[in-house]
């Protein structure tokens, strides 16, 4: 503790890093960020921008890349988008249209993984939760190949996929509709398979519902997580791409 101590007195460290050290967590006025997260569980903490103030989500966010080198933030609009940029100027790495943003402290090393995750969308309209998933996936250091638009409408489409599908190491696949597309792969490869129900559709059973439900009655063995948690997706296909970066490595 003493260390920690100096080090904030000599403006070698931070309080929000200091903080982090002793506690496990940094304290601000729009919350509390779990710093410890990541050495905790291998999944590195997200802001949820969602049902925040454009200023809670910069201080968080701040609070995230004093204490952890990094930010994700999940969930973006536009008014927090523009915040952010503010507050962030170039080191912010947005993607519209997942809704997602990253920043990186100039010495940050993340982690790097020998592991490939395939991310898999039915159709356009998918791309939202697919993108969160994705940022994810990057953040936790495993390698991320894009497949998309091969739904069910046209199976050739993902036939024509196979080579890349059967040679990653985790697959997440996104649809929305009745959600056929992920037991469909399932049926393909001899891989994890995360089923992302999507809420695209409408009348009954839309919204996602049916696509779930699908996914869940799958006829084929895969593991789905709730609608349009491309969070979850991206963090499962993480923690398994961990496992199997310490298989490759010996460890």
């Amino acid at each position: 503790m003493r260390d920690i101590l100096e080090a904030v007195a000599a403006g070698e460290m931070t309080p929000e890093a200091a903080e982090a050290e002793l506690a496990g967590y940094v304290t601000t006025e729009a919350g509390r960020f779990d710093a410890a997260r990541e050495s905790r569980s291998g999944v590195p903490e997200a802001v949820l921008a969602e049902g925040k103030t454009p200023d809670e989500t910069v201080t968080l966010a701040a609070a995230a890349v004093e204490s952890t080198g990094r930010a994700l933030i999940t969930r973006i609009d536009g008014d927090t988008a523009a915040a952010l940029y503010e507050r962030f100027g170039e080191d912010l790495s947005l993607d519209e249209r997942a809704g997602t943003a990253t920043v990186h402290a100039p010495a940050f090393e993340g982690p790097d993984l020998d592991a490939e995750v395939a991310i898999v969308t039915a159709g356009t309209s998918d791309a939202e939760p697919a993108g969160e998933a994705a940022a994810v996936v990057r953040e936790m250091g495993a390698d991320v190949v894009r497949v998309d638009d091969v739904g069910v409408a046209s199976i050739d489409r993902a036939l024509d996929q196979r080579d890349v599908l059967t040679g990653s190491d985790v697959l997440i696949v996104a649809a929305g509709r009745e959600g056929a597309l992920p037991t469909v792969i399932a049926g393909m490869v001899d891989t994890p398979v995360i089923g992302l129900p999507v809420s695209t559709g409408y009348g009954h059973a839309g919204q996602g519902e049916a696509a779930l439900s699908g996914m869940l009655q799958s006829c084929t063995a895969l593991s789905v997580v709730n609608i349009d948690a491309g969070f979850t997706a991206g963090t499962q296909a993480g923690l398994i791409a961990r496992r199997i970066d310490a298989a490759r490595a010996g460890d």
